[in-house]
């Protein structure tokens, strides 16, 4: 078996602490050399903790021992480090979203199929084998030709000084968690989707959205509609109606590895329920960044659809930002 592929982590936030450096650790083909924080004490602590180096920022890309680079950073930053990590020769999994303009998204692309370097989004549940077999499901016609998708994704809010609620940074409910069903809807109804309305509920004294609404329209003809905000109980949900039934996911966006997944079909006269072994969709998205890298998979079909994604998700989140009706709101309110 090959060497492991050796990541740099550019952020020590909450979710790559707690998910994703133990999931790169856990995989057989990726292992963490180095990690870099803005604060050297928070990097020492993570390194302490998972046995790797602390470093800076600069620093982790001047190493000679990364391969590639985990870029954990606020979505304000993203533009900047990618050009870096780019320009130091290494391939970029980053979080989402990669730009929240179409220009940018499509430069950075660019970029990485020039350095023949892979760059990708760290979206998840495009490798879970759930949406697979819904993906089958409407190919076969399941329900009926599709007419209508919605998709939910929510959370409570968050503690005071949690990086999304700073607009400096690039923070909101849109780029943290509107993002996953504007993806969604890319999957099922395609990339060339278009934003037909939104609502966005504005934290007046942040200056971040709060929450949001969606519509948008495929060109096939089928309607989405899609919410998503940091201010509500946990729910996570799509379901596409078609002609003569309707799908129904829940736990969409965050399945737990040792959970066995659903798929509700309601119809006029009939309920079907179909359950799925577990699957562990963060494991499944790190093993195939692997294979791409490994491959030199700058220039495949599979990297160009997830170039081709990244940018549509980029510019469906500029065109959110240009409609939107903004209401502001105070955040008790």
């Amino acid at each position: 078996m090959s060497s492991p592929i050796r990541f740099g982590v550019l952020g020590c936030g909450a979710f790559a602490q707690r998910r994703m450096i133990p999931a790169l650790l856990a995989n057989p083909n990726t292992t963490v050399t180095a990690v870099a924080s803005r604060d050297h004490a928070t990097a020492a602590r993570v390194a302490a903790r998972f046995g790797c180096v602390p470093t800076g920022y600069v620093e982790l890309l001047d190493r000679d021992d990364i391969d590639a680079v985990y870029l954990a950073q606020p979505p304000a930053s993203h533009e900047r480090w990618v050009r870096a990590v780019l320009a130091s020769g290494r391939h970029v999994l980053i979080e989402k979203p990669l730009a929240t303009s179409e220009s940018t998204a499509r430069e950075l692309v660019a970029l990485a199929r020039v350095a023949g370097r892979v760059l990708r989004e760290n979206f998840l549940f495009p490798h879970h084998p759930r949406n697979h077999a819904v993906r089958g499901m409407l190919a076969e016609k399941r329900v009926g030709a599709p007419r209508f998708l919605t998709a939910s994704f929510r959370i409570p809010p968050l503690p005071d000084g949690d990086i999304r609620y700073s607009a400096e940074l690039g923070g909101g409910a849109l780029t943290d968690l509107g993002v996953y069903p504007l993806r969604l809807a890319q999957y099922f109804l395609g990339d060339d989707v278009a934003v037909a309305g939104a609502t966005l509920r504005m934290d007046r004294t942040r200056s971040v959205d709060l929450s949001g609404q969606v519509l948008l329209v495929s060109s096939a003809g089928v309607l989405a509609a899609l919410d998503f905000g940091l201010e509500h109980s946990y729910f996570s949900r799509y379901s596409l109606a078609g002609e003569t039934g309707r799908l129904i996911v829940d736990r969409a966006f965050t399945p737990t590895a040792d959970w066995r997944p659903g798929v509700r079909i309601e119809e006029q006269d009939h309920v079907e329920e179909s359950t799925f072994p577990a699957a562990d969709q963060l494991d499944a998205g790190i093993a195939s960044f692997a294979a791409a890298v490994r491959s030199g998979r700058g220039a495949d079909v599979e990297s160009r659809e997830w170039d081709e994604a990244a940018v549509a998700t980029a510019r469906l989140v500029e065109a959110v930002n240009r409609l939107a009706i903004r209401v502001a709101v105070d955040d008790a309110d």
